[in-house]
């Protein structure tokens, strides 16, 4: 592993405090608030400790839907409290609330199914071009290296390709485009082999770009006005590996009330549908508050 994927992996292997409550840290980073990937990630981690053996390879976790109540403080640590609702034949529910000074920040309901034989059918893989082909982040994003200021230099656990130009970072190239969003991405370093692991990183990842779909329509960017994750849905469909290359293909199908939808399909690089997801996230910008 790279000094970054080590410290996100590292990260995610929460303190345990008692029975069903475990303890997690945020990153030494100037956040204004935790990322909503990273509490997600570790919230499932909690849940996934109270499943049989503990990473889920006995039952893999298939679905998880998610709140973001108040933005988390960065700088102390998050409480993470597991209520196993169910322990069935087949199927194992668990609810996490994640904590910070008494109020809970964020709360997660996951689902774990044991594996069985059924139908099968999937959407095909839209055709993009190869990861490798594609700039690093770094490359992609340098001719914007002064307006990110640090936070170009950070290193970072994931390796990310766009598929096209990234969102804008400057309002001088902050011109509308369909709402249709393509990333490649992989974990910068290989990870255990328990399949929890793979899902979590898959959920932290899942949260860096899905939100930029949104915004694409009316040439928005990141640093007009406020733009935070409201809810977030996962469904684990097929088994994958978050440090083998997965393309993101993001959709945006409404935005209104300064609400947007966004929705997200993760393939594997052969062209297997492993994970679906939807997002809604909360727009309130300058630009549109402007507007008559």
């Amino acid at each position: 592993m790279t000094d970054a994927l080590d410290s996100l992996v590292a990260l995610l292997d929460l303190e345990q405090l008692e029975v069903n409550l475990y303890r997690g840290f945020s990153p030494p980073e100037h956040r204004l608030r935790v990322f909503g990937g990273q509490v997600a990630a570790q919230s499932l981690v909690a849940a996934g400790r109270t499943v049989a053996d503990g990473r889920g390879i006995e039952r893999p976790v298939h679905s998880l839907h998610a709140y973001f109540l108040r933005p988390g403080n960065p700088r102390i640590p998050i409480l993470y409290q597991v209520d196993r609702i169910r322990d069935g034949r087949s199927f194992t529910t668990r609810r996490v609330a994640a904590i910070q000074q008494g109020e809970p920040v964020f709360h997660l309901s996951a689902s774990f199914h044991a594996p069985e034989i059924g139908v099968s059918h999937q959407e095909q893989m839209p055709s993009v071009p190869d990861p490798e082909t594609l700039p690093t982040w770094e490359e992609a994003m340098e001719p914007y290296r002064p307006q990110l200021g640090d936070w170009f230099d950070r290193p970072r656990p994931m390796d990310v390709r766009h598929v096209g130009i990234p969102l804008r970072t400057s309002p001088v190239e902050s011109t509308p485009r369909p709402p249709t969003h393509r990333v490649w991405f992989r974990t910068d370093g290989r990870l255990p082999d328990d399949p929890l692991t793979h899902a979590c990183l898959a959920a932290y990842a899942s949260d860096m770009t899905l939100l930029d779909t949104v915004m694409m329509p009316h040439g928005l960017i990141w640093t007009e006005g406020v733009q935070v994750s409201l809810d977030h849905a996962m469904w684990f469909h097929r088994p994958f590996r978050a440090d083998d290359w997965l393309l993101y293909d993001q959709h945006s199908p409404s935005a209104a009330g300064a609400l947007g939808l966004a929705t997200g399909t993760i393939y594997t690089r052969d062209g297997i549908l492993a994970v679906s997801v939807v997002q809604e996230g909360l727009l309130r910008t300058r630009a549109l508050a402007s507007e008559p």
